[in-house]
Parts: C-alpha cells; structure tokens; sequence
C-alpha cells in the first residue's frame, strides 16, 4: 500500500506552483524585453549565433565611423586642394600676362606682390587641419604644421613623406590624406621629362619656349646610357649643332651630327624630343637640355619665390622671358600634382562610398538574422502567457481547497 502524506502533497503542490512561476516569469521577461534568450541557458546554440552576429555588427559599426572619419578627412583635402588649384591659377595668370612686353616696372613689382600674397595664401592652405585639428598634408605628423614660411621667403616642409592609413575592412585600408612633400615639394623639373633652358650669360634675343618629348622610344633610347645632357650652340646666321656632355657631337640615326639652321619661331628636334623657341640667338649662345633624372626637383614655393625675383630683378626681357617661361614649366607640373591628387583622393572618396553602402546592406542582413535568433514571436509569447497565467491560478487554486481538506471534513459530511 502506498501513503501518500499531507507533506508530500504539499510539496508537490508548491513545486507544480513554482514551476509555472518561473515558466511565467520567464514569459512575461520575453514579453517584456522582446528577446527570447535571456541567458545563455535558455538557447545554447542561438546564444552562440547571437553572440557572433553582434561581435560581426558591432565591426561593421567601427569600420563604418572610421569610413566616416576618413571621408570627412579626404572632403576636406579635396575642397582645399581646390581652392589651391584656384590659387596656382591665379599665379599662372599673373605669370603669363607678365611676359608679353608691354609692363611697366610698376607693374611687374605689382605683380610681384601679387604672387607674394598667393604664396602666403599657398602656405596657409598647406597647412590645413581637419576637424580633429590634426595636419592634412604633414604625412603621418599630423601633429606638426608642415610647411614653414621662412624669414627670406623660403618655405620649409616639416612634415614626412608617408600616407596616413584608415583601416576600413578585414586587411583593407586606405590612405585618409597625401603627404605635402609629393603635393607641393617634389615636382618634376622642366615638361617631366627634360628641361630645355638658355642662360643668363646669352647675348641674343633667344627665348626657349614650349618644348615636349615627341618620339618616346628615340627619347628612351637616347638616355639608355645615362642621362641626356646635351647642349645646343649657336653660330653665325642661326646655324647650330648639338653637343653631348663629352663635347662630342649627337648624332641621329643614321649616325650623322644633328646640325641646321634655326629660324625665328622655329623649333629643333633630336632624340626625339621638340624643343620650340622665339627670337635671335647671337653666335655663341646655347640651350642646354637635361633628362629630369629627379635630381633637380622644385617645389611650387621655389617657383613662385623664382617668378618674384624675376619681376623685382628688371633684367632684360630675354632673361626675364626666359626664366618665366621655365617657371611657368614647373607651375605647370605644380598645377598637374594638385589635380593628380585631387583625382586620387576622388577615388578614394568612391571607395569609401561602396563600402560604406556594402557594410549598410550587411547590417540590414545581419540584423534580420540575429532578429531571427534572438527576438521572440510576441504573438506566441502573448498566448503563452494567457494559458500560463491560467494554468497557475487553477493550480493556486486548487491548492487552496485541497489544503483545507482532512478526515474530520469527511466524517462531518
């Protein structure tokens, strides 16, 4: 026979209660927060899978502020690096009303100002800082302002030759800036790749103008064995011939010396290069042209520091023409860097843009899954709650009337 004791009923009764307690409590917890895992326990599995997708979320959400710090950062070299573009117009502008012989000495001393201010203007920008007050253009100094105007005019580059890096991905980066020293300082002499220059020692009217590299493979062949550095010398009545820097002649292909006569206006060729000038060479007077090897680098600053002097010297307007005319080349290679780099940082622009939009899409896939996982279905939950509800006010009920039952009420019914 098996005694079932009023203690036994008892606990049982209270352990059922309990249970339903805590499997209400449990609902109303999901009701409440929306979430069907609560603790690990509750979803082992899920609680892994939740855990993962949230570690995945919450990298997307740091690459995406950092995509945002660098497209702040590279917005504001690209807005600066056109208002310097604006500037190196200006100067080219100046530049090239300079020379058309009909300034005054007043005038060119007023344009010498001018290009004093853009120059100033140039080093200001220069040393731009972004919202975070950190240099734009010193390379990773971000701390440091890059460019320092000296007491003769001269300007200094303080900063480094590296890019600063934003990480944007799983081993994806990309630079957030570009160093000043590639922007402003190291720019190529002359077209890029020679400089045709006559000297200040000429007695004619010879000014050298435009010139260019018109056959590349004859060009790369002739400084197969180092560096061009040929000179032409003017004889009588603009007959010329071009000599190497032994002295010896240049020959062309066929191994004959490269000679002729220049007519004003006219331009010579050799090694596959043009090179056009203006004007009357006196016997004796040269060009002298050099590979751009990248030893004779000058930055923009130079330039415009080499334009002032020009316009402040009053030396005559073959020499004048002359040394504007090259430091319009290297304007012009100033004007070509600041688009280049306009141009790069664009791009990287766009690739801040795909990958931002990549890491949104993410998100949005992302979030549905760990919705998936951990959000409860409220309707489910709702309807669990009711029938649990129910089910521990029958039990409490229950108990209260079994509690109150003895031997002694039966014998009394």
């Amino acid at each position: 026979m098996i005694r079932i004791s009023t203690s036994w009923m008892y606990q049982q009764s209270l352990n059922t209660m309990m249970s339903q307690q805590a499997a209400l409590n449990e609902t109303q917890n999901q009701v409440s927060t929306g979430n069907s895992i609560s603790v690990a326990s509750d979803n082992p599995i899920g609680a892994g899978q939740a855990l993962g997708l949230s570690h995945i979320l919450a990298e997307n959400t740091e690459y995406s502020n950092n995509i945002s710090s660098a497209n702040t950062r590279l917005s504001t070299e690209t807005n600066t690096l056109s208002s310097v573009s604006s500037l190196l117009n200006s100067a080219n502008d100046i530049a090239l009303s300079s020379i058309n012989g009909s300034m005054s000495s007043s005038d060119l001393s007023n344009m010498a100002t001018q290009l004093t201010q853009i120059r100033n203007q140039l080093v200001q920008m220069g040393n731009t800082t972004d919202a975070n007050g950190m240099a734009l253009f010193s390379g990773t100094s971000t701390t440091t302002a890059p460019f320092v105007l000296n007491a003769n005019g001269s300007v200094s580059y303080a900063g480094n030759n590296q890019q600063s890096y934003t990480s944007i991905g799983q081993g994806l980066q990309v630079a957030n800036t570009d160093p000043g020293s590639s922007v402003f300082m190291n720019l190529p002499a002359g077209n890029g790749s020679f400089v045709a220059s006559a000297p200040a020692s000429n007695t004619g009217t010879l000014v050298v103008g435009a010139n260019s590299v018109t056959n590349t493979s004859a060009w790369s062949t002739a400084n197969a064995a180092g560096p061009v550095n040929d000179t032409i010398t003017f004889g009588t009545n603009g007959t010329y011939a071009v000599t190497n820097a032994s002295g010896n002649p240049v020959t062309d292909a066929s191994g004959n010396p490269i000679t002729g006569t220049y007519q004003d206006g006219g331009s010579i060729s050799f090694d596959g290069i043009s090179v056009t000038m203006a004007g009357t060479p006196a016997a004796g007077d040269t060009v002298n042209v050099q590979s751009d090897t990248g030893q004779n680098n000058q930055d923009v600053f130079t330039t415009l520091n080499n334009m002032i002097s020009a316009l402040q010297s009053g030396a005559s307007s073959t020499a004048f023409n002359n040394t504007m005319n090259r430091q319009l080349e290297s304007l012009n290679a100033a004007m070509s860097s600041v688009s280049n780099t306009q141009v790069a940082a664009g791009s990287r622009m766009d690739t801040l843009q795909q990958q931002q939009t990549s890491y949104a899409d993410l998100n949005v896939t992302y979030q549905g899954a760990l919705s998936d996982v951990q959000n409860v279905d409220m309707a489910t939950a709702i309807s669990n709650l009711s029938l649990q509800s129910t089910a521990l006010q029958a039990s409490q009920q229950v108990f209260a009337k079994v509690q109150t039952m003895s031997l002694f009420n039966y014998l009394q019914s």
